[in-house]
């Protein structure tokens, strides 16, 4: 085994099979699920490596604060939008996240999403709850089939094209936009490329996979849910800011779009009470790569990468 050296923090938690790598090759401090700004300040100087997820913003402050010898910011997430890429890159020092390991799971509960709002599923398990379903109606709770409708993929990296695959698989054909024409995708599938407007008023579906930052801030705002229209379907797994929610509350309130499905809020852990009370909604915690095996796979590559620079080598995903 290495000898222990330099000082790793983690910002707040980092599973066992990531923790325990870096406890091999650091001496390791967590800051814990509810550390504080003022804490994490207080324990990163002299850090040689910092793991950070989304809910940590990472700028020149804090990286100044770590001191000089910051070789990485090894990203407990694929986005990134919560670290200062040009602080950390005019002070040489690397940033990696995890992508690939979450893809599966990720995928999935955008396509589970898809399934429960388009269904209605969140209102009949609220009514049924509440007592409020006196039985079987043949007009009551009427959804969304996926075969043969349109689902427009906003997006289309390594999640957005695994979630266009499933849904194609269903039945359904996929248009897609995305920062360039994705060639080997619409031979293989059949998926058909468009401009952001256009998919979505063709959609019946709208699942967006794009990633957050300031070029995508509001994308999906009053106007766009007018294109979605009223019996359009809109689902959000990648990043809160991407996504007006009083807009979508009060298009559900409404009656201007057909459902919802969103794991991811602008501002979270808050949720707007609009969201909360919209019918037609259904709302999960932020739980898209929570699965064993993602979870596992991204704790360990963060540890991964953050030993890899550290010790001269070449990461398996860097950012910059």
């Amino acid at each position: 085994m290495q000898n222990k050296s330099g000082k790793a923090v983690v910002a707040r938690v980092l599973l066992p099979a990531g923790l325990e790598l870096l406890e091999q090759r650091f001496e390791v401090s967590q800051g814990g699920l509810d550390v504080t700004r003022e804490q994490l300040e207080e324990m990163v100087p002299g850090a040689i490596a910092l793991v950070p997820d989304p809910s940590v913003p990472v700028d020149g402050e804090l990286l100044d604060l770590c001191g000089e010898q910051l070789e990485v910011v090894s990203n407990f997430a694929v986005g990134y939008d919560h670290v200062d890429l040009e602080a950390c890159s005019d002070r040489g020092i690397v940033v990696t996240n995890t992508p690939g390991v979450l893809t599966e799971a990720t995928a999935e509960l955008a396509l589970m999403l898809t399934l429960s709002a388009g269904r209605l599923a969140g209102d009949a398990e609220r009514d049924l709850r509440s007592g409020l379903w006196t039985g079987w109606n043949p007009g009551a709770y009427l959804g969304l089939e996926l075969r043969g409708a349109t689902v427009g993929v906003v997006g289309l990296g390594r999640i957005g094209l695994r979630y266009a695959e499933m849904v194609s698989a269903l039945g359904a054909e996929v248009l897609y936009t995305a920062s360039s024409r994705k060639v080997e995708a619409e031979k293989q599938f059949g998926f058909g490329w468009t401009d952001l407007e256009d998919l979505l008023r063709r959609s019946q579906v709208v699942s967006i996979h794009a990633p957050g930052g300031e070029g995508t801030r509001g994308m999906i705002g009053r106007r766009e849910l007018e294109l979605i229209g009223p019996e359009g379907v809109l689902i959000n797994t990648s990043r809160g800011t991407l996504v007006d929610s009083d807009a979508v509350a009060e298009a559900l309130e409404e009656g201007r779009l057909a459902a919802a499905g969103l794991d991811v809020y602008d501002g979270e852990p808050a949720v707007p009470e609009s969201l909360l009370s919209a019918p037609r909604c259904v709302l999960l915690p932020h739980i898209g790569s929570a699965s064993h095996i993602s979870r596992d796979g991204m704790a360990r590559l963060a540890a991964e990468n953050a030993i890899a620079v550290v010790d001269g080598l070449e990461p398996a995903s860097r950012v910059v």
